[in-house]
């Protein structure tokens, strides 16, 4: 049995793949992968996320990039997070600013297909870029939200929120997130409890 060698990419044949790409593509290690579509209620909250963090950060020096805007973590893998902000002067990898450098916070939307990957191997990728201090990950299935925010000592330590009434307050500047406003617009199954009350059990 033979197997087909790996074809792989330098950096430079990347950035012109995507520039011509209909899909985004993540790149590590000479390898890309098609990073996967997302569903209305990824969408929605998406766009809620970026315009209440745009908007409570309209005071400060602060800059908040949707999934076009490209970063680089040291460990060589470049991606599309959901949404990053930076509030110092941010640095661009070329003249082109393709490519972010300095996020301060990255926020990234859960499917079933990419929760693993954004808990996991992805989080260790972020936690090399110097510059990060805070990792949020939003539920798309439910009201919740997980906010990993880097300690002095370099730990990371997570509080949970969980339902519309919760709020959410980041370390950046302090601004505080209403789920109430995450979730705007967005058709949430109904909790277990209401639902198996609604079935008459």
């Amino acid at each position: 049995m033979t197997t087909s060698a790996v074809q792989r990419l330098s950096v430079d044949e990347y950035l012109a793949h995507e520039a011509t790409a209909e899909v985004r593509h993540e790149y590590f290690d000479g390898e890309i992968f098609a990073m996967a579509g997302g569903t209305a209620p990824h969408s929605l909250a998406k766009v809620n996320v970026t315009g209440e963090l745009r908007n409570l950060l309209r005071e400060y020096p602060c800059r908040v990039f949707d999934s076009d805007m490209m970063v680089f973590c040291p460990t060589g893998l470049r991606t599309y997070p959901d949404v990053s902000v930076t509030c110092d002067s941010p640095r661009y990898e070329s003249d082109k600013q393709l490519t972010l450098l300095n996020p301060q916070v990255i926020v990234e939307f859960l499917s079933d297909s990419t929760e693993a990957y954004d808990r996991g191997r992805k989080f260790d990728h972020y936690k090399q870029i110097e510059s990060l201090r805070e990792y949020v990950l939003v539920a798309t299935d439910r009201a919740h939200v997980d906010h990993y925010v880097r300690q002095a000592d370099d730990r990371w330590v997570l509080s949970a929120y969980d339902g519309l009434e919760s709020t959410a307050e980041l370390a950046t500047h302090g601004v505080v997130l209403q789920l109430t406003e995450l979730y705007r617009g967005v058709n949430l199954p109904a909790p277990e409890s209401d639902a198996l009350k609604k079935s008459g059990f």
